[in-house]
Parts: C-alpha cells; sequence; structure tokens
C-alpha cells in the first residue's frame, strides 16, 4: 500500500475514532473456561476432498497432511460485546485450533472487530500492519473502498478452486460473476440465502393498554397515534438509536416503483443521503417525535446495541430493533423487570406513511464480501482456502451452528436440532448461535429441503415459549419481499467516496441529530443549513461522481 494512501487510511481513522464510540472492548472473561472436551464430535475429515485431491498436478504445493511450518492464520470476527462472551477464545475458536489447526500446522488467531466501528477498526490495524488475513465488509462500496487502497491481492480462482473445492463449488458462480473489478479478480463471497430475522420488537401489553391491537399499527400516522397514547398514559416511549455506519433509514418514505437511476445516485449503506425529500420526511417526524415527547429523549447517546437494549429492558422505551435468535436474552431480562411484559413483532407497515409502500433495502445476492490482505503470505492465503473448505464441511459447520448435541440441542424426527432452552454450560453459543464464526461461508443454516430449512430457521430464530415472534418475521419477510431493492452495484471505484466516507459519516451525525433536536419552528431552516453543510463537506463531489458513472452505464 502506498504511503499517501496509508496516510490517507490514519486520518480516516483519526477523525473516525474521534467522532465515533466503539463497543465495548473485548470481554476477556470467558464463559467457557476448558478446552472442547473429548465429547465433542471431532471435526469431519471430508476436507481431504480438498486441498490435494483436486490439485492440477503439481501447480500448487500439497498442504493435505500439514504446513510444514507453523502458518499463523488470523481471521476477523466480530466484536458485539455480548455479556460473557470473548470473541477470541471460547469453546469453539478452540474447537477450531484442535480439528482445524492442529491438524494442518496452523495457529488460528482470531480477531476482534468491533460491529459499530468496524471500518476505523480495519483501517487501523491496515495502518499498523497487523490487519487479519481477510477483510471483511456486507456492503460493496466499502469493499471497493478497500480496494482502491491497494490492500487487497489479486486472486487465482484455480488456486481456491484447489485448495477449497466445496467452497469453490458452492461459490464459484457468484465469484465469477461478482469478484472482479477492472479486470483484477479481487473479491470473494459468503453465500446469502433469502431470509432474514433482523426485526423490531414492541410492548404488546402497552398497545393493548391503551386500546389498540398490534394489527391496528397499519401506517406511521397510527404508530405516531398509539406513541401518544403511551404517553399520556404513562408507559413509554419509542426506541431509538444513533444511526451510524449502516444508512438505509428512508426506503419507507420513498416514492414506488423505484427509479434505478435515483436508487443509484442515493443509496449506499456506508455513506448517508442528507438531501432527497425522503430523508426531509424521515427527519421531519423523527422531529416531531421528539419534540412531542414520543421518542427516547437521548437516542443520540445510544451508539451501541447494548445502550439501546438497556432502555427496552429496564421498560423505559417500548420498542428495540435486533436480530432476534433462539438464545436471545432481552425477553428474559425484561421479564425480570416486569413479569407481565408481553411481545410482538411490529409490522413493517407501522413506520410506513400512508400512500407508501413498505420498502426496504434488498441483499445482494452474497453475504459476506471478503478478500485477502495483501501482506498474507501464500502459505496464509493457502491457509484461509483451507480454512474456508473446512469449514464448508457440512458436520463442521452444523457444529459450529448448533454447538453439541445433548447438551444445547437434540434432534427431532426430521434431523432438524431442537435447540436446548436457557442451556448455559461451557459449549454455550454466542447470541447469535455463532454467528461470526460460520458467516464466512454463509449467511444463514440450510437443510436438503425448502421446508426443513424454513423450519430450522424459525427455531433459530425463536425464544423458547415465543415461536410466534419467528413466524411473524418470516411472514412479514415474504410479505413485502417485492418492496425490497438492493443497492446499485458500481463496476468502478469511486473516489470520492473513499476520500469523504469518514468525515461525511461523523458529519452526517451531528447534522441529522441537531435537526431532530430542532424545535419544530426550526426544522425547515435547520435542515436546509444540514443539506449545505453536508454537501460542501464533500457530498456533492460523491453525487457528482456517481452520476458520471450512472451515465456511464457503470452500474447494475
Amino acid at each position: 500500500m502506498s504511503k499517501k494512501r496509508i496516510a490517507s487510511g490514519i486520518m480516516a481513522l483519526c477523525v473516525g475514532l474521534t467522532a465515533l464510540t466503539a463497543c465495548s472492548n473485548n470481554n476477556n472473561n470467558s464463559n467457557a473456561s476448558g478446552s472442547p472436551s473429548d465429547s465433542a464430535p471431532p471435526a469431519s475429515n471430508t476436507a481431504s476432498n480438498s486441498p490435494s485431491e483436486s490439485a492440477s498436478s503439481g501447480k500448487f504445493p500439497d498442504y493435505s497432511k500439514g504446513f510444514p511450518e507453523k502458518v499463523n492464520l488470523e481471521i476477523p470476527v466480530y466484536e458485539r460485546a455480548f455479556e460473557g462472551w470473548n470473541v477470541t477464545d471460547n469453546y469453539y475458536t478452540r474447537w477450531i485450533q484442535k480439528e482445524f489447526g492442529d491438524k494442518y500446522n496452523v495457529n488460528v488467531k482470531f480477531v476482534p472487530i468491533t460491529r459499530t466501528s468496524e471500518i476505523q477498526d480495519y483501517e487501523q490495524l491496515l495502518a499498523s500492519h497487523k490487519a487479519p488475513d481477510i477483510i471483511f465488509h456486507y456492503d460493496m462500496p466499502q469493499a471497493l473502498a478497500y480496494y482502491g487502497e491497494d490492500v487487497m491481492q489479486e486472486l487465482n480462482y484455480d488456486e481456491i478452486a484447489n485448495y477449497a473445492p466445496t467452497y469453490w463449488k458452492n461459490m464459484s458462480a457468484t465469484i465469477e460473476k461478482y469478484g472482479s473489478v477492472d479486470g483484477k479478480k479481487v473479491f470473494f463471497f459468503a453465500a446469502r440465502p433469502a431470509a432474514d430475522n433482523f426485526t423490531t420488537l414492541i410492548r404488546k401489553d402497552w398497545v393493548e393498554k391503551v386500546g389498540m391491537k398490534v394489527e391496528d399499527l397499519t401506517s406511521l400516522e397510527k404508530y405516531n397515534d398509539m406513541l401518544a397514547k403511551w404517553k399520556a398514559a404513562g408507559l413509554g416511549v419509542a426506541g431509538g438509536t444513533l444511526l451510524q455506519n449502516n444508512y438505509n433509514f428512508n426506503y419507507a418514505f420513498r416514492e414506488w416503483p423505484v427509479d434505478a437511476k435515483e436508487r443509484a445516485l442515493y443509496s449506499d449503506l456506508g455513506v448517508a443521503d442528507l438531501t432527497t425529500k425522503w430523508t426531509e420526511d424521515y427527519l421531519r417526524n423523527l422531529n416531531y417525535q421528539y419534540n412531542n415527547g414520543l421518542l427516547d429523549k437521548e437516542f443520540y447517546l445510544r451508539n451501541d446495541d447494548a445502550k439501546t437494549k438497556a432502555e427496552f429492558v429496564a421498560g423505559k422505551t417500548g420498542t428495540y430493533a435486533l436480530y432476534l435468535a433462539s438464545n436471545t436474552d432481552v425477553l428474559t431480562s425484561t421479564l425480570a423487570n416486569n413479569a407481565n411484559a408481553q411481545f410482538a413483532i411490529l409490522p413493517p407497515e407501522a413506520q410506513v406513511p400512508e400512500g407508501k409502500k413498505p420498502q426496504g433495502r434488498g441483499y445482494w445476492p452474497f453475504g459476506f464480501i471478503m478478500g485477502i490482505n495483501y501482506e498474507s503470505t501464500p502459505e496464509e492465503r493457502a491457509a484461509v482456502w483451507m480454512y474456508l473448505e473446512w469449514m464448508s464441511q457440512p458436520a463442521n459447520l452444523f457444529f459450529l451452528q448448533n454447538g453439541v448435541e445433548g447438551q444445547n440441542y437434540t434432534l427431532d424426527s426430521e434431523g432438524i436440532p431442537v435447540k436446548a432452552a436457557d442451556y448455559a454450560g461451557e459449549s454455550k453459543l454466542s447470541n447469535n448461535n455463532n454467528k461470526d464464526y460460520w458467516a464466512l461461508v454463509t449467511e444463514m443454516a440450510q437443510f436438503d429441503t425448502p421446508e426443513k430449512t424454513r423450519t430450522a430457521y424459525l427455531r433459530n430464530w425463536s425464544p423458547p415459549g415465543y415461536e410466534s415472534l419467528a413466524e411473524d418475521i418470516y411472514k412479514y419477510y415474504q410479505d413485502t419481499a417485492e418492496y425490497r431493492t438492493p443497492d446499485a452495484l458500481f463496476s468502478v471505484v469511486l473516489d470520492s467516496v473513499n476520500e469523504y466516507k469518514a468525515d461525511l459519516n461523523s458529519l452526517f451525525q451531528e447534522l441529522y441529530v441537531k435537526c431532530v433536536l430542532a424545535p419544530t419552528a426550526d426544522f425547515d431552516k435547520t435542515y436546509e443549513a444540514a443539506k449545505k453543510t453536508y454537501l460542501d463537506a464533500g457530498y456533492q463531489d460523491i453525487l457528482d461522481e456517481k452520476q458520471k458513472a450512472i451515465d456511464a452505464g457503470k452500474f447494475s
């Protein structure tokens, strides 16, 4: 990486670290004190289909019996500040070392990447030459930004197929379609089945205490009316969180159908749109909620999940957005404070103004977008492919997703795992079912039939006794499928995005919060001033460069 790019990265990092407060540091108090016991099933050895058997004769070194010298493999893993969970040292990281690392003479080290400040973390690690062997992100513009910093190696697809034949078979079509930039093979991906468990919980008992039903919440206007009734009854307010890093907040305020070029210009997960009528309407509604006491007054301080969750658990807020999972503890924690609490899934229409459609951001047909660190050695790169191959074996993936049979789960008659409620032993899964380890190969667990996969989804998403919540998530996801639109994929690097993204991220937070907190009578002038400041700070340059790429047809 050139000195110019390193300096640019460090400058962006300094700005980002000043503006953003990261999640808490990695918790060194692991809840899994021992090593994986002998009762844990051994990892699948089917990966000996792997390195050597598909090798073009002599083209790549044969590491099927292990590397001749110890290889250090550094794997990134999200740090989400789950209470009592050590992302770098737990039952499953030790199991991975035992079953994969020891077999191939690899020292597997997990590098924590704070979920709410991952770009800053990566830039710091890259600048200090301590970045992991895989550089990942969910957002293609940011992946392109990393590529533009010259921090990723060009890939050899034959090498991937040699060391990771199962992974390559699963993902080759996606990699060959989306993995090249400027004619260079750069990215590889995780699979993304069509499903999602991100949702918003609402206190059903509060809704009913004010004479309404959850199914009555068919528009934003009715939702705001309900919030006013909550306030009058002294129940609480809507939950809120600081918008940062992932910007998909204004879809419900857009026109339908979507204009493809307009979508390409303004939809960007990593750079917030502040200037469209959609965002103006979104902020005007937040301003209304804030000034009328319907929204958490300190939403701008809730800059990580733990803080937002704490308000819901304490009974101060009646809504909370999360990835619902079978071992989610938010329900039991809330019930500990209020034994009469009841929960439901907020209908998607509840956030949509009358006359609009329940739009949302659609996922691209892949999960993680990944590249190989430019400083990784050929042996470390080969170890990455071997690790993906090992994890792609069904038995290994199943173990990471479900844990130890008889402890974490039992199997039903169809062979689908039934999670053990409240299991807290040595092999306890993380609060999102260990997804941050196995997401390198897939975003969701899958089975051999759609019916079994659906059943498994519902079980993985259902806290014990709350199966109806998962059913509603699945139903709402299907019902709104036609209104989900993915962001445009640009086929060129947008240099202005790389240049201004960090500054605009922090500036957006300052400006949008100022708009929300403004007195109602001052909203219009506050918003107009914010737009000008934002455009002058680099957003206009981004729009101009995007428009040029759009006019040249460099997007899809």
